[in-house]
C-alpha cells in the first residue's frame, strides 16, 4: 500500500475510534486527544499561568466570580443529571480566578479551570453579566471544545502531509501548501471554531437561566462588548468568533428557550 493511502487509512481509522458524544446537542464530536491526557495537561498549564500573574483575592469581585462559578457548575450538573448524564463531571475540578488584568476576556481551559480578567469586569457591569459570560466560557468546558480543536488540527496536520506526500514536484507542493492553508483555515477551521462559539453561546445561556440569572441580559452584555470594540472587527467569516450583531440576534431569539428550560427546573424568577 502507497504511503498516501496509508495516510488515508489511518485518519479514517482515527476518526472511527476516536469519537465522543456532546451531551448538549447529541452530535458526535472528535475526540483525537482523550480528557485522561488533556486535563492533566490543562491543570498544569492553568496553575503555571496563575504562578505568573497576579490573581486577586479577598475583594468583592473576586468572591463574586467564585459565587457564580459554582452557582454555574451546580447549574451544569443539575442539568447533566437529569438528562442521564450523571457522572459526567467526575474528573472536572472547579477553579475559578480573578486576575489582574486590564485585558478584555475570560475563558475556561478543559477540566473546569476559569480565568477572568479585571479588564472585562466593566463590561459585565453586575453579577449578571458576569453569569453570561461564565456561562458561555463553562459551556466551552463542558462541551469539550479545547478537546475537538486539538483533534481537528491534528487531522489538518495529517492532510497537509498528505498532500505533500502524493505531490512529487515542489512548484506543485507550494501551490498545494499556499491553497491548502488559506483553503483549511477559512473554510474549515475558522468556520469549525464560529460554530463552538455559537454553541457555547446557547449552552451558557440555559446553564445562566438555571443558575438563576436572567438569560435576557446576554444579549444586552454582547451590546456592551459591540459599543467597547468600536465596531473594530474583521470580516465573520475571516474571524474565530461570529460578528457582534449575529451574536446579540442570536441570544435575543434564544433567551425564552432558556426561561423555559429553567422553569424545569423549578426557577421561575432572576437574579437581578
Amino acid at each position: 500500500m502507497k504511503l498516501r493511502n496509508k495516510l488515508v487509512a489511518l485518519g479514517g481509522i482515527l476518526l472511527f475510534l476516536s469519537c465522543s458524544t456532546n451531551p448538549f446537542t447529541g452530535k458526535k464530536t472528535l475526540a483525537l486527544v482523550p480528557n485522561s491526557q488533556l486535563f492533566p495537561t490543562a491543570f498544569a498549564q492553568y496553575n503555571q499561568f496563575l504562578g505568573e500573574n497576579k490573581v486577586v483575592t479577598g475583594t468583592k469581585d473576586s468572591e463574586m466570580i467564585q459565587r457564580v462559578g459554582q452557582r454555574i457548575a451546580v447549574a451544569a450538573e443539575r442539568w447533566l443529571n437529569a438528562n442521564g448524564q450523571q457522572g459526567y463531571l467526575k474528573d472536572y475540578k472547579w477553579e475559578y480566578n480573578l486576575v489582574d488584568d486590564k485585558t478584555v476576556n475570560a475563558w475556561c481551559m478543559p477540566g473546569g479551570k476559569i480565568v477572568f480578567y479585571t479588564g472585562i469586569l466593566p463590561i459585565a457591569q453586575n453579577e449578571t453579566g458576569v453569569a453570561a459570560i461564565m456561562g458561555h466560557e463553562v459551556a466551552h468546558a463542558l462541551a469539550n471544545h479545547g478537546q475537538q480543536r486539538m483533534s481537528a488540527g491534528i487531522l489538518q496536520q495529517v492532510g497537509a502531509v498528505a498532500g505533500n506526500v502524493a505531490l512529487k514536484n515542489e512548484r506543485d507542493r507550494a501551490l498545494f501548501n499556499q491553497a491548502y492553508g488559506v483553503g483549511s483555515a477559512v473554510g474549515v477551521m475558522l468556520p469549525f471554531s464560529r460554530s463552538h462559539e455559537t454553541e457555547s453561546d446557547q449552552i451558557g445561556l440555559h446553564l445562566m437561566a438555571i443558575a438563576g440569572y436572567n438569560p435576557d441580559e446576554a444579549a444586552e452584555l454582547w451590546k456592551r462588548m459591540k459599543a467597547n470594540s468600536g465596531g473594530q472587527a474583521p470580516p465573520e467569516f475571516l474571524s474565530t468568533h461570529p460578528s457582534n450583531d449575529t451574536r446579540i440576534a442570536n441570544l435575543t431569539a434564544w433567551a425564552p428557550r432558556a426561561k423555559a428550560e429553567a422553569k424545569k427546573f423549578g426557577i421561575t424568577s432572576f437574579r437581578e
